[in-house]
């Protein structure tokens, strides 16, 4: 009995010993985790996971080291057994990163079913609202694919090869390739040797040639990659690690982020390196890109007023050099999880690598419109051509061929990263064109310097143009859209059409006559007829102004500053139905929403009176009792605008 006692407590010792040596290794891996150090926490965490040791904070760690290196296939595992574990009280942030991985191994199902769990557990997250918005999106990415040639561009090594600019005629790219060098430095993270900026010379179709190293200037100790060249070829932006001048920046973690600098060429040299002002050692910007005009700088960041884990940003550059006030893109663009690698192309289209909106699995390439306006269309996925379950970013294109180039570190690749060529065989989008003239309704005469405003199905304004010298307009318009197309001419009644696209490729006429019929008022007319307007629309039971109503505002706005002189009586009445005090109430604020409208958009208060009369003046026979149709009470539900001087 003794021995079996002294057995059992030797055993208790080593499992005891044991247990503690697995956690003081946990403890070192976790600090190379906070460091970003993940392949030396891997390295770990694994030998202590293959002993058996479990634990909440090791599995989470596990995978997020594989999933922010891109390898979710591994992540996938250790996720798998996090979730295993049952704890029921995950963050939701654990639920969508599984879901992510689950894709890359082609678990679509069960993804779906965490996405739905993650939906309900996150509650405003944008990307479970896409998700639950658009179930069905693997058709819309079935849809858009098959309409890429794709091939290795021919530049890549065994090692992580991403990120491509042209500059003239050459392809310009980071790569971590070994260069011989015994000393080379890897960086932690990813265990590659740091990124340097690598050129070739492209030849027919695009196709690469020999690559060589891209400039000495350029090179640091650290990462350089994403380079972004200005027209002239004379300016290139670009992203380093916080290094300068013999010098690295480190955030209050003692971190060395990412940034973004600017160099100039002179005498075939690039000099004046300098990082960019909104800059910071406290958060990451990166990976350039420059509108078709080159002042405006698009890029990725984590700084203030981010979104998700990164976002995109834009920033007007002045004329003198100097830069304005980053512009978080929104949230049609942005969402809580990674936006990023974007690029502009000369049409005006938008591309980036996103993990919150609906892909495949992993980063995939997303498309849409930068519409006049600044706003953005409907943000789409390039496709399973370019995207895979894994990480598929850094998308090029030159429009004018249709080739170009994007990273991936998919199956089936040379190195970490690799860097593919391709040729769009089929637009993603389908093109139309609305166009028409602008005539005089009763001789049809062209009415040249028309203003035409296009408006989409939320009234909100998409683009304005001009008609030409015969009349004519044009807007570029997505297939399958409604929009409101608006014509104003000074003399001429103002005119609204409404118009759907057709959903093929193709050209859409929208002809518009304005009528020359001036409205002749006087003293006590209401204005409101000549514009046939019958009722002011605000939401039911509330007085705020809403989008159809502000458009019919317009129309009393531009009379009134055309005639300084005229002044108005607003009425607002209601129907009989509520109760008296009610109605009154009310149409008291109506009237006094409308007025205070108009005076936010510049009319002297001192010009306009109005009053709510709620159900007093109905002009039929509908009182309180009397059975009546809608459009009976319909009548009694208007706005008047008076008019009192001239």
């Amino acid at each position: 009995m003794k021995n079996n006692i002294l057995l059992y407590i030797t055993l208790i010792f080593a499992f005891s010993s044991n247990i503690y040596a697995q956690e003081a290794k946990v403890k070192a891996a976790e600090k190379q985790y906070e460091k970003y150090a993940y392949i030396d926490a891997i390295k770990t965490y694994e030998k202590v996971a293959e002993k058996g040791y479990k634990s909440v904070d090791l599995f989470k760690n596990l995978g997020n080291s594989y999933f922010f290196n891109g390898e979710l296939e591994k992540a996938s595992k250790w996720y798998g057994e996090l979730f295993a574990m049952n704890t029921g009280d995950l963050e939701a942030e654990y639920y969508f990163r599984y879901a992510n991985s689950l894709r890359s191994v082609g678990e679509n199902d069960k993804a779906n079913e965490y996405l739905k769990l993650f939906n309900q557990k996150s509650g405003n997250d944008s990307r479970g609202k896409l998700f639950m918005k658009n179930v069905n999106y693997l058709d819309a990415i079935k849809a858009n694919s098959g309409r890429y040639k794709i091939e290795d561009a021919g530049v890549n090594s065994e090692y992580s090869d991403y990120g491509t600019a042209i500059n003239g005629n050459e392809i310009v790219f980071a790569s971590a390739r070994d260069t011989g060098s015994l000393g080379q430095r890897k960086h932690k993270w990813t265990n590659q040797h740091f990124t340097n900026l690598y050129s070739a010379t492209l030849g027919e179709d695009m196709t690469p040639g020999k690559t060589q190293k891209f400039d000495a200037n350029i090179k640091s100790r650290f990462n350089e990659s994403t380079p972004i060249f200005s027209k002239d070829g004379k300016t290139i932006y670009f992203t380093r690690n916080n290094f300068l001048d013999g010098k690295k920046g480190k955030d209050a973690n003692k971190v060395t982020l990412i940034k973004i600098y600017k160099a100039t060429l002179e005498n075939e040299k690039w000099t004046k390196i300098t990082e960019l002002p909104f800059n910071s050692d406290n958060y990451s910007v990166a990976h350039p890109a420059l509108s078709p005009d080159g002042n405006t700088l698009y890029f990725a960041s984590d700084m203030p007023g981010t979104l998700g884990q990164s976002d995109l940003f834009k920033v007007k550059i002045n004329s003198d050099g100097t830069y304005g006030t980053p512009e978080n893109l929104g949230n049609t663009i942005n969402t809580e999880g990674r936006e990023t690698f974007p690029f502009v192309s000369d049409e005006n289209e938008l591309y980036f690598a996103s993990d919150g909106h609906p892909g495949l699995g992993g980063l995939d390439v997303f498309v849409t419109t930068i519409n006049p306006n600044g706003s953005f269309g409907d943000v789409q996925n390039l496709g399973s051509d370019i995207n895979s379950p894994k990480d598929d970013f850094a998308y090029l294109i030159e429009t004018k061929s249709r080739r170009g180039f994007f990273s991936s570190n998919k199956d089936g690749g040379k190195g970490y990263d690799d860097i593919y060529k391709f040729l769009e065989e089929r637009r993603i989008t389908c093109q139309q064109l609305l166009h028409g003239e602008i005539t005089d309704f009763a001789t049809a005469k062209i009415l040249p310097g028309s203003k035409v405003t296009l408006f989409d199905s939320q009234f909100n304004n998409v683009s304005t143009t001009t008609s030409d010298d015969k009349g004519a307009y044009s807007f570029a318009v997505e297939c399958g859209k409604t929009y409101y197309v608006r014509a104003q001419k000074q003399d001429y009644k103002t005119k609204e059409e409404k118009i759907t696209i057709a959903s093929e490729n193709g050209k859409t006429y929208l002809p518009i006559a304005l009528e020359n019929e001036k409205c002749i008022v006087s003293i006590g007319d209401d204005l409101g007829k000549c514009f046939k307007i019958k009722m002011i629309y605000f939401d039911l039971d509330k007085s705020n102004i809403r989008r159809e109503a502000a458009l019919d505002l317009e129309k009393i706005l531009d009379v009134l500053n055309q005639n300084p002189a005229m002044k108005l009586d607003i009425r607002s009445h209601t129907d009989s139905r509520q109760t008296f005090k009610y109605n009154q109430a009310l149409s008291e604020r109506r009237a006094k929403s409308t007025i205070n409208w108009l005076i936010k958009n510049g009319i002297n208060p001192n010009r306009l009176t109005g009053k709510g009369y709620g159900e007093t003046q109905l002009v039929n026979k509908c009182a309180d009792n009397v059975e009546c149709t809608e459009a009976e009470h319909q009548m009694n539900r208007r706005s008047e605008f008076i008019i009192t001087a001239l």
